[in-house]
């Protein structure tokens, strides 16, 4: 037998990602966008439900407080998401609520001051305020680093090698958002799970009219059959006699949103009155919006990866980071509990449908926009249990930490030294979250417990995120071990054509701004 070929025993590394139908500026037929976008919609629902339906109560808050609450995120999340596409990065990206600000929010719900409030509606009230002016101020930190390229600058010190621990962290640090939340509800979640994956991978040949409707609408069809199989079970009496923890995860009544929801409401700014300001809040918000940095780095190579597309030049990148602050400002004035990044789980759902279109993130951010105004129909959505959610999570957020892992296709891993990186970034990254996360819920506070609370929030939160752990660790020892001798093992050759606006001729196809902006925004 003859000795295979070098090329049939390893591949070529590949600048994009083949094998998508349509890529970020190539936009399928007009009725299946909207199919397509209604499926980021429902899929971001998720994050902008579960976010409020934890906080809201800790602040004294009732169920027509967090429907509020959930219709100005969902708002303010279509309002970023346009904004991102037509003049931010570009990418098809939805812009969501973040889970990394809810340490420091956590803290300011607990503030003494805040707590000695008796009446529980205008403690909710003050504590809302409190958040947003929080918000408004550490907003700040992404606008100046964004606008003023300082981002950009920083990037250079990024490498394939690095980044790899960074983007794949992105999606495997939220495991605890997986199969624990399945685990709740397993009779609806894992079903959830095993058709999900069954209609988008082993299904995925079957078509209808040349369309391959299974692959490319798993997740409307699957969530579709569970929720209705899920309100049988409710309906039944099923759980009836359940703890009440089991029915709050199962039951398709326990939300209570759709009978508190009005049925027209514009959320508008200030909404909850004057923003209050707290030198302690917002050092430590301004630690989970640098969180929210490092995240929607990772997010974005991710969603150019998956859109087709080359990784976004350093200037790019920054002007999206700067567009992002503006939306965190937004977050802030609008009051939706939350400051916004990246949503890893649509970000997988472009690899999932192989839809990398632009046109249908854009599509799926009027769906946020029009059913966060008209409060019942969104609510009817937004009452999916989480275990249905988190079964896509298992799926979508694996997606995007295998596509960090495919950037080692860019670096030499018989190298040591890389070798080395890449293992202690990605256990760090795992690591030390999770010791974090393990402290707190034993001790109530996290590892550092100074008297100064804004010390002790910055620290925690910085502390608490995976892809913020790894890049600390990554990015130093990538630039520091035996790097004079190793660019091209780091994989520097090939990245360093796509550092700037011209060193790459598809750059002007994927990122170039709409309305011929560029006149006046040259690129760099």
């Amino acid at each position: 037998m003859a000795a295979p070929k070098p090329e049939e025993i390893s591949h070529p590394a590949m600048d994009q990602l083949q094998g998508l139908e349509y890529c970020i500026d190539s936009n399928p037929s007009w009725g299946e966008s909207i199919a397509l976008g209604f499926q980021h919609y429902i899929l971001a629902l998720g994050t902008a439900v579960m976010i409020p339906s934890f906080l809201v109560p800790l602040m004294g808050g009732d169920h027509g407080d967090k429907v509020r609450v959930v219709q100005t995120l969902l708002f303010v999340e279509g309002i970023n998401t346009l904004i991102q596409t037509l003049f931010g990065t570009r990418l098809p990206t939805v812009i969501g609520g973040s889970y990394a600000f809810m340490v420091p929010i956590m803290s300011i719900i607990h503030d003494p001051a805040l707590t000695r409030i008796e009446d529980d509606h205008l403690r909710f009230l003050s504590t809302m305020r409190a958040v947003q002016g929080a918000l408004i101020v550490s907003s700040s930190i992404q606008i100046i680093l964004g606008y003023s390229q300082l981002w950009a600058i920083c990037s250079r010190f990024f490498s394939p090698l690095g980044m790899v621990p960074v983007i794949s962290l992105v999606g495997f640090g939220l495991f605890d958002r997986g199969f624990p939340v399945v685990g709740r509800c397993v009779e609806i979640g894992v079903p959830m799970l095993i058709l999900f994956v069954t209609f988008s991978q082993y299904l995925k040949n079957f078509h209808f009219r040349q369309l391959p409707v299974l692959e490319r609408f798993a997740l409307l069809i699957s969530v579709t059959v569970i929720w209705a199989y899920a309100h049988l079970l409710t309906a039944s009496g099923a759980y009836k006699h359940r703890p009440d923890l089991t029915q709050v995860n199962c039951r398709t009544d326990r939300a209570y949103l759709i009978s508190a929801a009005p049925w027209i409401k514009i959320p508008y700014p200030l909404q909850w009155g004057a923003p209050t300001f707290d030198a302690g809040h917002c050092f430590g918000m301004m630690a989970a919006v640098i969180v929210s940095l490092i995240e929607s780095t990772g997010g974005y190579k991710a969603a150019s990866r998956l859109a087709s597309a080359t990784p976004p030049p350093a200037h790019v990148l920054s002007r999206g980071i700067g567009w992002q602050g503006i939306g965190i400002l937004l977050s802030g004035m609008f009051g939706t509990m939350s400051g916004c990044t990246v949503s890893a789980e649509n970000v997988g759902l472009l690899g999932s449908t192989r839809v990398g279109s632009r046109r249908v993130i854009q599509i799926a951010a009027g769906f946020m926009i029009f059913f966060s105004i008209l409060g019942k129909f969104g609510a009817l959505f937004a009452s999916i249990p989480f275990p249905i959610f988190a079964a896509l999570y298992c799926v979508l957020f694996g997606l995007v930490a295998s596509v960090g892992l495919s950037f080692l296709q860019f670096t030499n891993m018989n190298s040591m030294r890389n070798l080395f990186i890449v293992g202690v970034a990605l256990f760090l990254g795992l690591s030390i979250p999770e010791y974090f996360r393990e402290y707190t819920s034993k001790a109530f506070h996290g590892p550092s417990h100074t008297k100064a609370g804004w010390f002790n929030d910055f620290l925690n939160t910085i502390f608490f995120s995976s892809p913020t752990v790894a890049l600390i660790v990554g990015v130093f020892l990538d630039n520091t071990l035996d790097y004079k001798d190793s660019a091209r093992d780091r994989g520097m050759p090939w990245w360093a054509k796509f550092r700037s606006f011209q060193g790459d001729s598809r750059n002007e196809e994927f990122y170039t701004l709409p309305f011929n902006l560029n006149r006046f925004f040259p690129p760099s």
